[in-house]
C-alpha cells in the first residue's frame, strides 16, 4: 500500500514499521504530537492488514457482574456499592440463573464476569458462581475476575495468586478478561485506584495465568489523569510480558467515561484522541494479534472508523452491559448481529464470528 504522509518525521517511522522494528517510547511521544493522524492510521491499517487481512472479529457474550459491592475505592467507577448500601446486591446461584435464563439465546458463546471486590464473601463464592455456570452452560467460555481480583482473592483466601488461579481453573475458568489494569504506573493507581493491585501484581497476575496455559485480555483505561507517557508505558510493559508468554489475546483500550450521562463533550475523550490511541495501540503492540474497538465505549459510528485506524475487532452482540453504563456511557445497551454485520460490512471488511480463543464460527 502507498502511502502517503504529509509529516516528514512520520517517514522515520514508517521505515521503522516497514521494517518490523520495535518503536519506542519516543516514537510513540512523537505519533501523539503528529498533525498527520491520517498518516497514523495509514500505517496502523497497514499493520492491521497484514495481521488480519480484512477479517474483523465480533463474538455473541453475555455480561455477568454477580455482585456491586467492593471493598476498592476507585475514582473513575460509578458501578460499586457499599454493603447495606441502596442498590447494592450479591446474586447466589439461583439469581444468577434467573439473570442468565431471561437474557440467554443459543449464540452466546462467552460469559464475562466482573464484579466488585466483595469481601463480605468468602472466595469460595467466586469459585461457585464459575462452577454454577458451568454445570448449566457446559458449551459456554468462563471469562472472569480481572488480574485485580485475582489478587484480591489471594488476599481474601490466604492462597498464593498461583493457587487461586488453579482453583478457578478446576472450578471452569477459561481465561481472564483485560480489565483491572486502568494505568499501569504506581503514580496513576496510588491517585485513582489505590485499594487495588499494583501494576506489578496485575502484570503478575496474568503472568501466572500465561504460565498456567491460560490465553488472557489485556486493557487501557485512558482518558483521565495519565500522560501521554503514562499510556505508551503501560503498553511497553504489557508487550514485554507478551515477549515473555505469548499469552495476550487482544488489546483494549477503554475511554474513560465520565460520572454522568450529561455531562458535556468537555468531560469526555475526544474521537481524535480515541482514533489515535487506537491507532498508535496497533503500531506499538507489534506482538498482539488484535486490537479492539469496543463500540459500548465509543459509539457504533467511530468503531466503523476505528475499523481503518488498525482495529481488526469490535466485541460483540452484547445484550446488556452495565459497568460502563453505571458510568455515563452515552451508547445503547445492545446490539443485534444484524446490525453488527452491516457495521463491519459498510465499512468495506468482512465479518467473522468468532469464540472466545478467535477460532471462526462464521464468517459473513
Amino acid at each position: 500500500m502507498g502511502i502517503m504522509l504529509t509529516d516528514t518525521k512520520l517517514q522515520t517511522i514508517a521505515e521503522k514499521v516497514n521494517h518490523d522494528e520495535r518503536l519506542t517510547i519516543e516514537d510513540g511521544l512523537y505519533l501523539f504530537d503528529s498533525p498527520d493522524l491520517l498518516g497514523i492510521a495509514q500505517l496502523a491499517n497497514q499493520v492491521n492488514h497484514k495481521k488480519n487481512g480484512d477479517h474483523v472479529y465480533f463474538i455473541e457474550n453475555m455480561y455477568i457482574n454477580p455482585t456491586n459491592v467492593c471493598e476498592a475505592n476507585c475514582g473513575f467507577c460509578g458501578f460499586k456499592r457499599k454493603p447495606g448500601e441502596e442498590g447494592a446486591y450479591t446474586m447466589d446461584s439461583d439469581a444468577l440463573l434467573e439473570y442468565v435464563e431471561k437474557r440467554w439465546n443459543d449464540n452466546i458463546r462467552e460469559f464475562h464476569i466482573v464484579g466488585g471486590h466483595n469481601h463480605e464473601v468468602p472466595f469460595d463464592y467466586y469459585l461457585n458462581t464459575i462452577r454454577t455456570l458451568k454445570k448449566h452452560y457446559p458449551q459456554v467460555t468462563v471469562k472472569a475476575y480481572t488480574g485485580a481480583e485475582i489478587e484480591f482473592f489471594s488476599r481474601i483466601s490466604g492462597l498464593s495468586m498461583k493457587e487461586v488461579l488453579e482453583e478457578l481453573m478446576k472450578a471452569g475458568l477459561d481465561t481472564l478478561p483485560g480489565g483491572g489494569a486502568e494505568i499501569l504506573t504506581e503514580r496513576y493507581r496510588l491517585k485513582m485506584s489505590p485499594d487495588k493491585a499494583s501494576t506489578d501484581q496485575w502484570l503478575e497476575a496474568h503472568e501466572i495465568a500465561h504460565n498456567l496455559g491460560l490465553k488472557t485480555h489485556a486493557t487501557m483505561l485512558y482518558g483521565s489523569i495519565e500522560t501521554k507517557e503514562e499510556r505508551l508505558i503501560h503498553m511497553d510493559r504489557l508487550r514485554k510480558l507478551q515477549d515473555r508468554t505469548n499469552g495476550y489475546m487482544v488489546f483494549i483500550p477503554l475511554a474513560m467515561q465520565p460520572r454522568s450521562i450529561n455531562a458535556g463533550i468537555k468531560r469526555r475523550t475526544t474521537a481524535y484522541d480515541d482514533m489515535r490511541t487506537l491507532a498508535i495501540s496497533r503500531l506499538m503492540l507489534d506482538n498482539f494479534d488484535h486490537i479492539k474497538a469496543y463500540w459500548i465505549n465509543i459509539g457504533v459510528q467511530l468503531t466503523q472508523m476505528a475499523l481503518t485506524f488498525g482495529s481488526s475487532d469490535i466485541h460483540g452482540t452484547l445484550i446488556e452491559e452495565r459497568i460502563s453504563h453505571a458510568v455515563g456511557a452515552l451508547t445503547s445497551q445492545g446490539i443485534t448481529r444484524e446490525e453488527l454485520i452491516y457495521l463491519i460490512k459498510s465499512a468495506g471488511k468482512t465479518p467473522v464470528e468468532r469464540d472466545t480463543f478467535y477460532n471462526v464460527i462464521k464468517t459473513y
